[in-house]
This record gives structure tokens, C-alpha cells and sequence, in this order.
């Protein structure tokens, strides 16, 4: 059977408080806090940043496959996942393929890629999971959804995280939970009909045949990590299928990030990872349209993981609070700021297409007779004028400071209205980038301030999104401590 090999996430640093909600609304909170994509973020920019977290120490070189699952992909008519493979710098000839339409894409992309290096079609195939949905204001929904992604990397060949031994799925046709094509927010059904009947049936049904089909029993399971919508219904599945809820269930997070979408049970899936010993038994389990249930055995100890990971623990801790509900409805395009100053720029198919290695893969050029590396591409090396004498090299997974910088008080939009411009020192040879920063505070930007490179959506013109890489403040230890509310 195929395993599980390496495993990231991304959770993106700001977090509202329920409470925060609730008295826009003048109604009960649900408690705690949720996830919160910046204005410059979505589901692809979020895919990239999991990605990376789990090819950390890996070689790029070896991936042959990237699938994507979204139900709230920014494109309906180009693939995001070769979007993602690009900005991740994965070699071309690559499978690359887009899974959308259900609550279930992610555990179906899993499906999918375990059964392709099962077939021997593929050898390493990333499968990435990020959501970024939108509840009707006012509802219960706008309190539980969180922003996030997650990432695994499938192969039959190399030491294993886990191994996966049995998978068990069922479809069923039911109006639980959905969205038109021409909608903005999440519809549903009446909550008792979607728990009893939807969540409840379809899950217990998938799960039980995965038990019954391994002749295992529900106690020989160390870690459940099953997708609700709720805390209560997930301890409702649990009471049902005679597992301990204390003992047994993997936290759902909804307390501290909310319920993220299709990506969430393969979120829940890596926080299990992070916790592991060998020889556990993890149970997943994913409900939309059906419900899909897979059976891992853990072959090595967390501890044995060489871990230069964040995953979900280390995103958990690294958090700031959005200082207000009216930033959130701006940042998700439900309430329009007064805009900044626009950017005078006509996007051009042809620019980005001849541009894409400088743009998307952020490589910079290094000089084959003196050394010198450059960005963007250089074509004639302005240390020693050779032309045409180059290689490229990786610049998006290098750290630096900043070396300069300017706020504009001017270009930003009302809810922002500060846009720091930067040229960072990146740590290969020193070479000069310049670009805008994000997830920051402009009054603590400072000469020789830590940052690294994150992948954003910079603006919209043209009829297209356009993409370009950012610095932020390194998201490390010392990081979470201060940015911790």
C-alpha cells in the first residue's frame, strides 16, 4: 500500500474572536476564535505555503504529481494546481490535477493519489487541501468557519511517517450543505436533518465498513481524527461507533481555527501525525456527498521526524488578532473599503507567461563566471557583464532582512491604508529583492528585521488574478510568543 511520507499545513497569522462577532450581531458567541485569510491571501496562495511546509528537506526534483482540492478555487477555467506547482518550483513534467465540488475533494484527492503510486503511474504525488469559505453574516456558520490548508506527500518508495492500509467510501445524493455556481455563501438545510441523516448515517456507515472489513474494533483505534461540523456531532459519531471521545478523538480545533472545509480532515490528519508513536492506528474520516474512511498505521515516532515543520502546531501558536469584525467583511470582498491608489498597470497573458520563472517561481539568476546572483533575471550580469552565462536558482525558500524601506501612505486601501515597500537581503549571497510586505505592523518594520517569502495575490485587473511574492516577519518561536493574545 502507498504511505505517507512527510505532511504540512498552513494557518494564516490572523484570528478573530466569536465574541467579536456576536456583538456586531447583538447575538450569543459560540466561543473562542476562528481563522482568517489576509486580503492578499486564498486558497491557492494557502495551498503554496502548506506545500512547502511539506517538502521541507525534500527534493523537489522528486515530485511527480500535485493535486489540488477546494471547493472555493479563485479559477473555474484554469488549474490551480499548476499554479501551486509553480510557485512551489516543481519540475514541468508533472501530473497536476484540480479536485473540487465537495466537503470530501480532499480525502478524494488522497484517494486519488494513493491509488496512482498504488498503480505505479506516479512515484511522489503532493496532495493539498485549502479552504476559504463564506457564511450568510449573522449565521452560526460565520462563527464556525476557519481559513486553512493542509498537505501530504504520497509514495510507495521511501521511509514512511504512516503506511495506509485499507480505505472504505460511500456516495450518497443529498441538499445538506451546498453552493451554486452563482452563490456567495455556504446554503443549508435544517441542522437536524443534516447531522441525523446526513452526517450521522453516512459517516457511521463508512467507518463501520472499514472496521468491519479489517476486522478491527473501534477500540484498537489510538487516534480518530474525523471531520464534523461540530464538536457535539463529533462526539455523537464517536459515542455510536464505541469510541472514547476523552481518549480517542482527535481534537477538532474549532476552538482555536474553526471548521476549514474539505481540507479540515486532512488538517486533523497532520495534527494526529504531529503526536504519534509507532505502531498507533489512525482512523480518517471525511463526510460531503458520502463519506470517505482510511486506516493508517504509524511507522515511525514523531519524535524520529526530522521536524523543520511548522504544520499545525507551530501555525496555531504564531497569531494575531483582527482588530475588529468590519476588517474581516473587508478582507473577504463583503464590504468595500475606500480603495487605495490604483496600480497602473495593464497585466499582460504574454508578460506573465515569459516572466513566470522571475514571478511565480521567484528564481534570480547566478552568474557562471563570477558567482554574482541577481534578481529578477538577468541576462547580462552587471557584476561582470558576461551575457547569457547563467544558472537560475531558488530564492522563495531563503530567509533574509531588510536591508531598506519606505511606507506608502498613500497606494494602501482604507482597512490598510499603510503599504510597506521593502528590499530584503536574501541569506544566498546577500542578493537584493524588492517587494511589498505583509502580516505585519508598519510601525515595527525596522533595518535588519528578520522576514522570508510568502506567496500573495497582489491585485485583480484585466479579468485576472495576479500573483507575486511578499516578505513577512519570520513565523518562528520567539514570533509566536510576542504575536500571542
Amino acid at each position: 500500500m502507498s504511505k505517507i511520507v512527510s505532511y504540512g499545513a498552513y494557518v494564516p497569522l490572523w484570528r478573530l474572536s466569536r465574541d467579536t462577532i456576536a456583538a456586531a450581531w447583538g447575538r450569543p458567541s459560540l466561543g473562542g476564535e476562528r481563522s482568517v485569510a489576509n486580503n492578499d491571501e486564498d486558497t491557492v496562495t494557502m495551498a503554496v505555503e502548506a506545500v512547502l511546509d511539506c517538502l521541507s528537506g525534500i527534493d523537489r526534483t522528486t515530485i511527480d504529481g500535485l493535486y489540488f482540492a477546494s471547493t472555493t478555487a479563485p479559477f473555474r477555467e484554469k488549474q490551480c494546481a499548476d499554479l501551486i506547482a509553480a510557485a512551489t518550483d516543481l519540475k514541468a513534467e508533472i501530473i497536476t490535477t484540480d479536485f473540487g465540488n465537495s466537503l470530501r475533494a480532499g480525502t478524494i484527492a488522497l484517494r486519488a493519489a494513493l491509488d496512482a503510486v498504488n498503480s505505479g503511474s506516479a512515484q511522489n504525488i503532493v496532495v493539498t487541501a485549502a479552504d476559504c469559505r463564506i457564511a450568510y453574516p449573522r449565521s452560526d456558520y460565520e462563527q464556525i468557519f476557519g481559513d486553512a490548508a493542509a498537505a501530504l506527500l504520497v509514495s510507495k518508495n521511501t521511509k514512511a511517517i504512516a503506511e495506509v492500509k485499507a480505505c472504505y467510501s460511500i456516495s450518497n445524493e443529498m441538499y445538506d450543505v451546498w453552493r451554486l455556481d452563482k452563490d456567495t455563501y455556504v446554503q443549508s438545510w435544517e441542522d437536524r436533518f443534516i447531522i441525523e441523516h446526513g452526517y450521522l448515517e453516512n459517516m457511521t456507515k463508512a467507518i463501520s465498513g472499514l472496521l468491519g472489513r479489517e476486522n478491527l474494533s473501534a477500540k484498537s483505534i489510538t487516534k480518530a481524527a474525523i471531520y464534523a461540523p461540530t464538536v457535539r456531532a463529533q462526539q455523537q459519531l464517536a459515542r455510536r461507533l464505541g469510541l472514547d471521545p476523552k481518549t480517542q478523538l482527535q481534537d477538532l480545533l474549532s476552538n482555536d481555527l474553526g471548521t476549514c472545509g474539505c481540507a479540515h480532515a486532512l488538517l486533523l490528519l497532520v495534527a494526529a501525525l504531529e503526536e504519534t508513536k509507532r505502531g498507533d492506528k489512525i482512523l480518517l474520516a471525511s463526510y460531503g456527498d458520502g463519506s470517505d474512511a482510511l486506516l493508517l498505521e504509524v511507522t515511525a515516532n514523531s519524535s524520529q521526524i526530522k521536524n523543520s515543520k511548522r504544520a499545525v502546531k507551530g501555525y496555531l501558536a504564531s497569531k494575531k488578532t483582527l482588530p475588529s469584525y468590519e476588517r474581516y467583511l473587508s478582507y473577504r470582498g463583503l464590504l468595500e473599503p475606500q480603495p487605495g491608489e490604483p496600480f497602473r498597470l495593464f497585466p499582460s497573458a504574454s508578460v506573465s507567461w515569459r516572466e513566470r520563472n522571475s514571478s511565480i517561481r521567484l528564481h534570480g539568476s547566478k552568474c557562471k563566471n563570477c558567482g554574482l546572483v541577481t534578481y529578477p533575471i538577468q541576462r547580462v550580469c552587471y557584476g561582470c557583464l558576461a551575457k547569457d552565462n547563467y544558472d537560475e536558482v531558488r530564492l522563495s525558500d531563503k530567509k533574509g532582512k531588510i536591508y531598506t524601506f519606505s511606507l506608502d501612505n498613500l497606494a494602501g486601501r482604507s482597512d490598510d491604508p499603510v503599504i510597506p515597500q521593502i528590499v530584503i537581503e536574501s541569506e544566498l549571497q546577500n542578493a537584493r529583492i524588492y517587494c511589498m510586505m505583509t502580516d505585519c505592523e508598519p510601525n515595527e518594520i525596522s533595518i535588519g528585521m528578520p522576514v522570508e517569502l510568502t506567496f500573495r495575490r497582489i491585485y485583480e485587473g484585466a479579468g485576472m488574478y495576479n500573483y507575486f511574492w511578499k516578505c513577512r516577519p519570520v513565523r518562528e518561536e520567539q514570533e509566536m510568543v510576542r504575536w500571542k493574545v
